[in-house]
């Protein structure tokens, strides 16, 4: 009997340390672009396969401002960062899983839509809305997650 209640202490033991050693790490990763080093968030956290990016606006990081042009313009500069991001961290667009966007204005749709499904080839799950009042005065933001 002592000998059972032994195996079955071990076995409990080493399923209790099992699940502490599951656990998964949890990464906030900060920003590779300079200008934005002291932002209140970070870049990308990661978890398990997973990399969730924080929203981007058509914001060029170099020059500080948002980009000319209009949505289809914000849309490119957009997704450009949320490229920069990725391959900061060795991935690419083809490893986004879902995406969520948000409009300024939802009648900027079929133009958004038309530079979004030139880069998205892999046609990820997506999110999108109207919300007006963007950070930075955007017409759209865009956030992904991508699996590794």
């Amino acid at each position: 009997m002592k000998s059972i209640f032994s195996i079955l202490s071990l076995f409990i033991l080493m399923s209790f340390q099992s699940c502490e050693n599951s656990e998964s790490e949890i990464i906030f990763h900060k920003s590779h672009e300079p200008s934005r080093a002291d932002v209140p968030f970070s870049d990308a956290v990661e978890t398990d396969n997973l990399l969730f990016l924080t929203g981007q606006i058509g914001k060029n990081h170099k020059a500080g401002s948002l980009v000319e042009g209009g949505i289809k313009a914000e849309t490119k500069q957009v997704i450009e960062n949320i490229k920069d991001v990725l391959e900061h961290h060795n991935l690419s667009l083809d490893h986004v899983v879902k995406c969520t966007v948000i409009l300024k204005n939802i009648e900027d749709f079929k133009e958004f839509n038309s530079i979004y499904t030139t880069y998205f080839k892999k046609k990820p799950a997506r999110t999108t809305f109207a919300a007006a009042g963007l950070a930075g005065g955007a017409s759209i933001e865009i956030d992904v997650i991508a699996a590794k």
